[in-house]
Formats: structure tokens, sequence, C-alpha cells
């Protein structure tokens, strides 16, 4: 059996590397907070609304030659059942503007058969809305 830290540890490699999303690990009826005041800050009921209202816009502002992608998996916890995984990870990409956009996330994740169901994020505001400010591609 695949443990969840080691389901995080492939999806963010596939991420990284350009061969996966990580949205793959996502359950369709998942639920996403995102903690504070960045212009996607709430709460996401599915996959799906999470995918429409804030991962592809949050692509869409970066060039495809160079996309958003983890640079650096800081930390990844598991917890004692296995149900929740950490990971701190730093993230890059090349904007629409030629701009670099560079932040540092902490998810927490939880898991059920495999997949996220539930997920929280935290990350530096302040740079997150200034990336909002670029108009997305196409």
């Amino acid at each position: 059996m695949t443990s969840s830290r080691d389901i995080v540890t492939r999806a963010f490699a596939d991420w990284s590397a350009g061969t996966g999303e990580i949205s793959d690990i996502f359950a369709p009826d998942m639920r996403w907070e995102v903690v504070g005041h960045s212009v996607v800050a709430g709460t996401y009921q599915s996959a799906d609304e999470f995918l429409t209202q804030a991962m592809r816009p949050f692509n869409a502002r970066f060039d495809a030659n160079a996309p958003y992608r983890p640079v650096a998996l800081r930390a990844i916890y598991e917890d004692a059942d296995a149900n929740t995984v950490i990971a701190v990870f730093d993230g890059a990409g090349v904007t629409v503007t030629g701009s670099t956009y560079e932040n540092t996330y902490a998810w927490f994740l939880t898991f059920r058969d495999g997949k996220v169901v539930d997920a929280t994020a935290f990350f530096d505001s302040l740079a997150f809305n200034e990336l909002w400010k670029i108009p997305p591609a196409g």
C-alpha cells in the first residue's frame, strides 16, 4: 500500500518535472481552504470549484514555456495515522509579462482512499496578490 506521504512526494516530483499535475491527487468532492487575505482566500467545496476559480486563473498568469512549478520541497510530514500530509515547498515561474513569481507554501492535505479530500493552504498573500494584478493569458 502506498502511503499518503509517498503519494504527495510522487505528485510533487511529477508536477515539478512537468509530467503531471498536482490536481491528479484531488478527490472530486475535495474541500480546499486558502487561509488569509489573498484574492483567492476562502473555502472551495469541490476540486472543480478550486480548479476553476483559483488554480486555472493562477496558471494562466504564467508563460507556457516557464510555468509555475515547485522548485524545492522543503519538508514533508505525515501524521501517525497516515491520513494527513504537510508539504512545505517553494515554487516559481515566469509570468506572461516576463517577471518572476516566487512564493513559499504550506499545504495540509488530508487523504481518503489515496486522494486529497480536505486541504488547507498558507502562503505569502502580498506576493500572491501582486501576481493576480497580471492579466491572465488568452
